[in-house]
């Protein structure tokens, strides 16, 4: 790699990082729009940013790996290094790269705490009983975590907490990217353009992940996050939500310490493992989801490994509330009914359920992907979460359909959230968990349900007694529609 500054270093950068290999074959297509991304991400940096990420590649050994190269540069950008987060347990990326990436979890402290010291003083001023610890404990995209003792009141035990502190020129970093991010979409359409690739909607996606990262760094609302998450999950036993301390500010985040580990760390048992998976679904997915039968339903928007710790006492701590994103009531009454019509293989009903969801595009597309789905049901998936948001993100590959914003969110988010359940252990499987939540959902409704009007959708299992009744009068049907599907299919060989 070149030691002069400008054109030359970036490309012998990007060269260096052989980011094409890390794309899988299945879009081998894709890789020379990747390569013109990073080169549009890199070139739009400061100057003064661009020369510290060339000259720290520059210290590196130079038989560095590529994926050892590309976790480093991720590291120095915020959000490149969330971005990192969310694919490190993506099994369709390399073990190597998949395993670099994972170091993005939580990292050692590199701030001098000298800086993070004055943030604390200039935030918080003197607090009586607190005791910060002279080092950091750990460092994340956007904020390094500093151990503390506070003690309320005279006579009072200490109270073990931490400060999640804002890293200096956090900010200004952040907004710098966020600003190359709101140019990118449009960039990357028009090379789409020029490569003949699907006209995919680049600009609407990166500007609704480019909205929220921007809450990255708005620690007042993950505060208002944590506080309403930790009043949701109260009735969880085992499922710990730190609780605030009173001090925090609009930089500092303070709250209870959670003592534990990363829940994919090594040592549990098998059957802990298969435990605490059990306690990932419930609580980061099912429960939200079949909960407020009338209102939002928040989900943790940034699920990753080090989020989720086992803690010493068997619970499941779930940390960093910055992001979050709500599936309204409507969009969960039409996942429902897309399983439903996937169960019942009526593609008009799948259809309907889809265009609930998000906006067609290209009818022809639409009824292509779904006959395809129901097709895969016949042979055996079963069509519960991951057999819906493969079918979406076919849609979305092929410039069939546009998403909301939170919809992609959500899609982003449960993608993070299945890596860390295959590596933690794999079983049970979200669907499993999901659809036996949702069945005693139902079960709990079922006296309600005398009282409530026929067509009301009023409960938490978004069905309503009409629903419940017409997939019991339609089995008839059900299952001649099967049968045709599966003599269609031999005859299409």
């Amino acid at each position: 790699m070149s030691n002069a500054s400008g054109l030359l270093d970036r490309q012998a950068l990007l060269e260096e990082l052989q980011i094409a290999g890390f794309v899988p074959e299945a879009h081998a297509a894709y890789r020379p729009l990747l390569m013109d991304g990073l080169r549009f991400f890199l070139e739009r940096l400061s100057p003064a940013r661009q020369a510290a990420i060339l000259a720290e590649q520059l210290r590196l050994p130079r038989a560095t790996s590529p994926a050892r190269r590309l976790a480093t540069l991720f590291r120095r950008c915020p959000t490149l290094h969330k971005l990192g987060q969310v694919v490190a347990r993506d099994r369709r990326l390399a073990p190597e790269l998949r395993a670099n990436l994972q170091g993005l979890e939580s990292l050692e402290p590199t701030t001098p705490m000298a800086e993070i010291a004055a943030i604390i003083q200039r935030e918080l001023g003197t607090v009586a009983g607190l005791e910060i610890a002279p080092s950091a404990l750990a460092e994340a995209s956007v904020a390094v975590v500093v151990p503390l003792l506070w003690r309320p009141a005279a006579g009072v035990a200490p109270l073990p907490g931490v400060l999640k502190v804002l890293r200096p020129g956090v900010e200004e970093q952040l907004h710098e990217e966020l600003e190359i991010w709101a140019a990118l979409g449009a960039f990357l359409e028009q090379r789409c353009a020029d490569r003949n690739l699907p006209a995919l909607d680049y600009r609407n996606t990166l500007d609704s992940i480019r909205r929220l990262l921007a809450h990255e760094i708005r620690l007042d609302r993950e505060q208002a996050h944590l506080a309403r998450a930790a009043a949701f999950h109260a009735d969880s036993p085992a499922v710990l939500i730190p609780g605030l301390l009173p001090f925090c500010t609009t930089r500092i985040t303070a709250m209870e310490r959670v003592e534990g580990r990363k829940v994919t760390d090594p040592g549990l048992a098998s059957g802990e493992r298969r435990r605490l998976t059990r306690f990932l679904i419930e609580a980061l997915l099912a429960k939200p989801f079949w909960s407020n039968p009338t209102s939002d339903a928040c989900f943790h928007a940034d699920p990753h490994a080090g989020n989720l710790f086992a803690t010493n006492d068997g619970r499941l701590a779930i940390l960093d509330w910055a992001l979050v994103t709500p599936l309204d009531k409507a969009q969960r009454v039409a996942v429902v009914q897309a399983v439903a019509g996937a169960l019942t293989q009526n593609e008009d009903g799948v259809a309907r359920a889809l265009a609930a969801l998000g906006n067609p595009s290209d009818p022809a597309a639409l009824r292509a992907a779904i006959a395809a789905g129901l097709r895969q049901v016949r042979q055996g998936t079963f069509p519960g979460m991951g057999w819906l948001m493969t079918l979406l993100d076919r849609l979305g590959t092929e410039g069939a359909m546009q998403f909301p914003e939170n919809l992609t969110l959500f899609r982003k988010a449960l993608l993070t959230l299945t890596g860390v359940i295959d590596d933690v252990s794999g079983q049970p499987s979200i669907d499993e968990v999901l659809i036996l939540s949702g069945l005693m959902q139902c079960g709990r409704e079922w006296a309600a349900r005398w009282l409530t009007p026929f067509h009301s959708r009023a409960f938490g299992s978004h069905l309503s007694n009409a629903d419940l009744f017409g997939l019991w009068a339609g089995l008839p049907l059900t299952v001649t529609r099967y049968w045709t599907g599966i003599w269609r299919d031999a005859l299409e060989g």
